[in-house]
């Protein structure tokens, strides 16, 4: 089980722009894996150690990542993750550089699902008994605002009584992306259940 750190709300757009950046979010893929180098990461990604390096220095300007002394070696810079709770804005807080920097990011992150899930869908046959590992519903709730905001917390609460750092994960442990997406109908219908609703 993980601690939970706090929340922390990103209001700043400078670094709201680097989570919305895409080279960053491939590099903080990657660092989800464990530390690494400017030089790895390059190859890894296809591009040159003097790109990853700057763009590396600009996640950590923001704590989205951070050096690794104990693994330098000379002026070999080591970098690794920096976990968190980060929350934004509501929508009703936010200014339009905020909303077009989330916006950039939500796609981003869409985009990224897509592919992961593309990914294990072609590599499945070969996962043994991983390959049973798909967990999905669908399910429509009836809440007011507030309601939304409890669920939510509840959630990344369970998200955090589950985890685990990789240092202490098991030999059968492997990582499971979890996604949650949740958001109103623009318009309501007549007829629909009052209650919950899963399929």
């Amino acid at each position: 089980m993980s601690v939970q750190p706090p929340p922390q709300e990103i209001t700043d757009v400078a670094a709201l722009r680097v989570l919305a950046h895409p080279m960053r979010q491939r590099i903080e893929q990657q660092l989800r894996h464990g530390p690494a180098n400017s030089a790895a990461l390059a190859t890894a990604l296809g591009e040159s150690t003097g790109l990853v390096s700057y763009h590396l220095r600009q996640m950590a300007r923001h704590g989205f990542i951070e050096e690794v002394p104990e693994l330098a070696k000379g002026r070999e810079r080591w970098w690794r993750a920096v976990p968190g709770d980060r929350r934004f804005p509501p929508h009703s807080r936010q200014t339009p550089p905020m909303r077009e920097a989330l916006r950039e990011m939500t796609r981003l992150n869409i985009a990224e699902l897509i592919e992961q899930f593309t990914r294990f869908e072609e590599r499945r046959d070969e996962m043994g008994p991983w390959a049973d590992a798909f967990i999905f519903a669908r399910s429509t709730l009836r809440l007011a605002p507030e309601e939304l905001r409890s669920f939510f917390e509840e959630y990344i609460a369970l998200v955090y009584r589950y985890s685990r750092p990789a240092d202490e994960a098991g030999p059968q442990d492997r990582a499971v992306l979890v996604r949650l997406l949740g958001f109103p109908e623009t318009d309501e219908r007549p007829g629909r259940s009052a209650g919950p609703e899963e399929e």
